[in-house]
């Protein structure tokens, strides 16, 4: 019995997480894809070989795309790679602001400094906080100049270039870039169903194929948003006596989520015009019976679009079209889907044209 409670204290211990990480956020349960993959195997480099490869390492991009996943992620791997036996600190650029700030008021600054400079690992997120807070990035300069000497990592985030903050001030941004800075762009259609697939898997939960492939296909924003809209269904289904999701119940129930835009209403001839508009060619050549390749294409894109954002029926298409019969409809936006199967350039167009269609003003 004392054996058993002795290994059982034993995994106890070992299993022991870090206070500030989120147990969830691990290499294991990130899904890489063509916007993300260089920043991930960086992160791992990172975290098998910190302060010495990639410092500091600076991650930027979106709000929703995976910074903060990758950031814990190293730090977790750190963590349990030293059984906790090393000194790490995650904490975003508002709080290191806040604390500072204490540390005045509350006369403990040489205890503030001891806390950060001492540090084996220092990851702070979305330093874009710090634009125009001067004494607080001259306490993150000599921070930085601190923890280099003394080769522990560092790792920081934020939403956008260096170059493109105004108010760091520049000796700061020199020691952010002296490690490697690497961007995070939106998930193309691929790596937004691997996404889902893999939140499933986690949360050990069956959802059709079909409205997986629809939710990749209308979310095109983040990974935050793709889970949200994975959870509503969920959620949902929990609540059905027979616990099943079919297609027409994903389009009613996250209809108002995929066509929200911000001016609050999507039409049809917001989306044709818009899709006009990218292709140089008037709103009476998408509705019109022109067969030359300049006009059927974003004709059928436009079609294609239509259909995932405002769910009409074929032959409601046709009838926004020209008054085309349903089968042309069809067939236009089976050739979309197949083409958006192989064509990953042609992805990215339908994703920039539902953006600026839901950005759209009158």
């Amino acid at each position: 019995m004392i054996k058993q409670i002795i290994l059982i204290q034993s995994e106890q211990k070992q299993q022991k997480k870090h206070p500030e990480l989120e147990e969830n956020f691990t290499f294991e349960t990130f899904v890489p894809g063509e916007n993300s993959s260089f920043a991930y195997n960086v992160s791992i480099g990172v975290a098998k070989e910190p302060g010495r490869k990639f410092n500091p390492l600076l991650i930027y991009g979106g709000s929703g795309l995976g910074k903060t996943h990758l950031m814990q992620s190293i730090g977790n791997y750190i963590y349990k790679q030293a059984e906790g036996k090393v000194k790490i600190a995650y904490l975003s650029a508002e709080n290191f602001t806040n604390e500072f700030i204490r540390s005045f008021s509350d006369k403990k600054t040489e205890q503030f400094k001891n806390k950060f400079r001492k540090l084996d690992v220092l990851l702070l997120d979305d330093i874009h906080f710090l634009i125009g807070k001067t004494s607080t990035q001259e306490e993150l300069f000599h921070t930085f100049e601190a923890l280099h000497q003394k080769k522990a990592q560092m790792v920081f985030t934020c939403d956008r270039p260096l170059e493109e903050m105004k108010g760091i001030e520049d000796r700061l941004k020199t020691r952010l870039t002296t490690g490697i800075c690497i961007d995070i762009t939106p998930p193309n259609y691929e790596t937004r169903k691997a996404i889902l697939q893999k939140k499933l898997q986690l949360m050990k939960k069956d959802v059709p194929e079909e409205v997986v492939d629809y939710i990749a296909k209308n979310v095109q924003t983040n990974v935050r948003d793709l889970e949200k809209s994975l959870n509503k269904i969920i959620g949902y289904a929990e609540y059905q006596s027979d616990h099943k999701v079919t297609i027409e119940i994903a389009r009613k129930e996250l209809r108002d989520t995929f066509s929200q835009p911000s001016n609050g209403f999507i039409s049809v001839e917001t989306i044709q015009k818009v899709v006009a508009d990218h292709y140089n060619i008037s709103l009476s050549d998408i509705k019109g019976k022109k067969r030359n390749k300049k006009f059927v294409i974003p004709r059928q894109i436009a079609i294609y679009i239509t259909r995932n954002l405002l769910d009409y029926s074929y032959p409601e298409l046709g009838n926004e079209f020209g008054g085309r019969d349903h089968t042309t409809m069809l067939h236009s936006y089976e050739k979309m889907v197949d083409q958006l199967k192989t064509d990953s350039s042609f992805n990215q167009t339908i994703e920039i044209l539902i953006r600026e269609i839901k950005e759209y003003r009158k």
